[in-house]
């Protein structure tokens, strides 16, 4: 069913949003900044934003086709956006592309779960009077365009739009084989890596500054239902982040439980808590690239991320305790913030959020979304790619087994 969204309730959103995203998806900083500018006025028409269900989007009263909107580029240069202007005038390309064809634009997608993403969808639609479907491309955030569902699922990249906030617009088209419409379905699973090696160099140049608004997946109403298998993930991000405003969820357990009970998500606690204790970042080529060490009294727990964390390591284990596309979040206990990404945690010049101070760290894992994990997929294949070139050279190991080896080796 669908409901209305205020700006009193974006904050939520983005927090709750923030956890899901497995330490990436934009900083809380950033969609926090975003957020302080949506008011009715000069620039947003409206300040509210109607949230549909799949089904609403793609039934037989659908009121247009939808696209798929983000920011592209690194979370600590994104921080300095006021208001969404490459994202809109992404879609407005998009809008554009389709008036052309006789069609409208009714509805905007996330592109995963995290406090940017979805804040960037709500903002867009706010602005060009549009709707924000209850669903993502991963149920996390992503490193990459070929580990969305909107790539598994060989929905047509063109048009796809990259423009920077000062509106410098770039249509990447890569052409299907043999001159037809589409191409052939393991070519249109190629095109989303082609055209994703193809826009990483262009928000790196200095007109975009490491970050980008980009509109992609057209999609048809009956096209977004294959598109979209994971759904009503901006509901339980926001009821997520009532949850934390209402001091409902105060330690790890307590998250653990209410993830379980509220969302059917069998988390556990990979780590005992600690204090954050190293980071090492850097950015290039519209990415943080790091690790995060968490120190207890025995042992140090390493997270490496690429904007989103992709693998955790125990010091006193032989094995990670957490792969990707797994996902692994971070709670910090007291007084104050208890959800951080990466981008939050580590600061420009490298070092801790202060704000952390001594407080204790758990890191809170659970499985991916069945989508991200069939075997030989595009999506399960990317990210083993993507770990191969962090140098682990393995295969996937769901979390459940993980923790079953682990606690095997323990009393052996």
């Amino acid at each position: 069913m669908a409901y209305e969204l205020g700006p009193q309730d974006l904050e939520p959103l983005l927090l709750g949003g923030a956890f899901f995203g497995s330490g990436g998806g934009g900083t809380i900083e950033s969609a926090r900044h975003l957020v302080s500018h949506f008011r009715k006025g000069d620039y947003y028409p409206v300040e509210t934003v109607t949230v549909v269900t799949v089904e609403e989007a793609s039934g037989d009263h659908a009121l247009g086709d939808a696209v798929m909107v983000a920011y592209l580029g690194a979370p600590e240069a994104i921080d300095s956006a006021t208001y969404p202007s490459g994202p809109v005038m992404a879609v407005q390309s998009v809008q554009k592309r389709l008036a052309e064809q006789g069609r409208k634009l009714a509805y905007i997608a996330p592109p995963e779960s995290g406090a940017l993403g979805f804040t960037v969808a709500c903002l867009v639609a706010a602005k060009l009077g549009l709707a924000v479907i209850d669903a993502d491309g991963a149920g996390r955030a992503v490193p990459s365009l070929p580990m969305l569902t909107y790539a598994a699922s060989e929905i047509d990249p063109r048009p796809a739009f990259l423009v920077s906030q000062g509106g410098l617009n770039v249509e990447l088209d890569v052409t299907p084989r043999h001159g037809n419409l589409v191409g052939g379905s393991a070519h249109q699973r190629d095109v989303s890596a082609i055209v994703e090696q193809m826009m990483r160099p262009i928000v790196g140049d200095p007109e975009f500054g490491q970050f980008g608004g980009l509109a992609i997946w057209k999609m048809t109403p009956a096209e977004i239902g294959d598109a979209l298998p994971i759904r009503g993930t901006l509901t339980r991000a926001l009821m997520l982040g009532r949850a934390l405003g209402e001091g409902q969820i105060r330690n790890a357990p307590q998250m653990i439980s209410w993830l379980s009970a509220h969302c059917g998500i069998a988390a556990r606690a990979i780590s005992e808590p600690g204090e954050l204790a190293s980071a090492d970042v850097e950015t290039s080529g519209g990415f943080d690239v790091g690790k995060i060490g968490i120190k207890t009294a025995q042992r140090i727990y390493t997270v490496i991320y690429q904007n989103e964390s992709l693998v955790a390591w125990d010091s006193q284990r032989p094995q990670p305790i957490v792969l990707a596309p797994d996902s692994v979040a971070y709670f910090v206990e007291g007084d104050g913030q208890a959800i951080f990404t990466n981008g939050d945690l580590v600061m420009a010049d490298g070092s801790l959020n202060p704000v952390v101070g001594h407080r204790k760290v758990t890191l809170i894992a659970w499985e991916a979304e069945p989508p991200l994990r069939v075997a030989g997929g595009l999506i399960l294949e990317s990210f083993l790619q993507l770990l191969e070139s962090l140098g682990y050279l393995g295969p996937y190991v769901p979390l459940g087994k993980l923790q079953s080896i682990a606690f095997r080796g323990e009393l052996s």
